[in-house]
């Protein structure tokens, strides 16, 4: 917490600097030539080459050539001002502008985020869950709610779906009975994986290789670029293909700050982040494929196991009370939410 406040502090006062050199943050209306140079800051939980960062520096590119360069965007991948939680408590402050992020990390402050890590509740088809992200009446009400805290959700898109690997094959919930899953610190996670009977065992991302490796933890879940990209295949033996889950990530602009700004700077980034969410889609689609091939390369002695239908279907019916778990963490208003997905998903189907 102490850590926290500090960097919050340092964060402001760049920000009041740069504010102070810039002339302010709100810019001139009129043409892009007139707007007032700038610096927004953008953070996100993922390393250097991976979704999150494909999307926080496009965006970048995006605001620079439509702001003619008045506006400069700096990226801050994972670690470099802070965890993910703080980059949300920054954000929130004004001490950064935008974050990309999971509803996992706001997970106790909006409860009802957390459907989205109900396993078998978005659709197989990967093209179906950017629609639902994209055109969902829950998702709006998501939105709403991020307003009340002082967040503008601005963009949904997937990263892939989640696979989990270990040291043995995991293909019924039995396989699971006392297995040490590492998950991030959402209780409804938790709750999923206590369903199949597992031990799940909250852990930070970047702690998760050397937890495998001393046997902290068996196993984990993440989409297949992410496993590459940290390295999680070296340490352990098997990849299962599952697909219970898609992994969801949003950008959120403080508030105060997106309220701020002029109309014709929120319409640049309207026109961005419609642009990012389409080249993103692209980017994980192309992640996921080439590096699930690149750890196959690298470790041909790897166990790569595509569940069958039957299979999954066995760990959907097992998944089922941890819906009754998120209804009882997220109340009335979750439990709206998550009917109305459940029909939107539904009709598309």
């Amino acid at each position: 917490m102490k850590k926290s406040i500090i960097l919050l502090a340092l964060f402001l006062m760049i920000g009041l600097l740069v504010a102070g050199c810039g002339g302010g943050q709100q810019a001139d209306k009129g043409d892009s030539d007139k707007i007032e140079k700038q610096v927004w800051k953008i953070a996100h939980e993922e390393i250097p080459g991976s979704v999150q960062d494909a999307y926080a520096q496009k965006f970048k590119q995006l605001i620079e050539e439509k702001t003619n360069g008045a506006i400069e965007v700096e990226v801050y991948p994972v670690g470099e001002i802070g965890d993910a939680i703080q980059h949300i408590e920054f954000v929130q402050s004004g001490a950064l502008e935008f974050v990309l992020t999971n509803p996992g990390n706001i997970g106790t402050t909006i409860p009802e985020t957390q459907l989205f890590y109900l396993h078998f509740l978005l659709p197989d088809d990967e093209e179906q869950v950017r629609e639902i992200l994209n055109t969902s009446k829950a998702v709006e009400m998501l939105n709403d709610l991020h307003l009340e805290h002082g967040l503008k959700v601005l963009d949904w898109f997937p990263e892939g779906y989640m696979m989990w690997t270990a040291n043995k094959p995991l293909r019924t919930p039995e396989d699971f009975r006392g297995f040490k899953m590492r998950t991030m610190q959402s209780p409804l996670i938790v709750a999923t994986y206590e369903a199949y009977g597992a031990n799940p065992t909250p852990m930070p991302y970047l702690e998760v290789y050397s937890g495998l490796q001393l046997g902290l933890i068996e196993g984990q879940v993440n989409p297949l670029f992410a496993i590459e990209e940290m390295k999680f295949y070296e340490v352990q033996d098997y990849i299962m293909l599952s697909k219970q889950d898609t992994f969801v990530a949003y950008l959120a602009a403080g508030l105060d700050f997106y309220e701020g700004l002029s109309d014709e700077l929120k319409n640049i980034v309207a026109e961005a982040v419609e642009e990012c969410n389409e080249y993103v889609f692209e980017v994980q689609k192309r992640l996921n494929s080439e590096r699930l091939e690149a750890m196959k390369a690298a470790r041909p002695s790897l166990n790569v196991i595509e569940l069958t239908e039957e299979e999954r279907d066995l760990f959907r019916q097992a998944s089922m009370p941890a819906r009754e778990r998120f209804v009882s963490i997220a109340g009335p208003r979750g439990k709206e939410i998550l009917d109305l997905l459940v029909q939107e998903v539904e009709a598309l189907r």
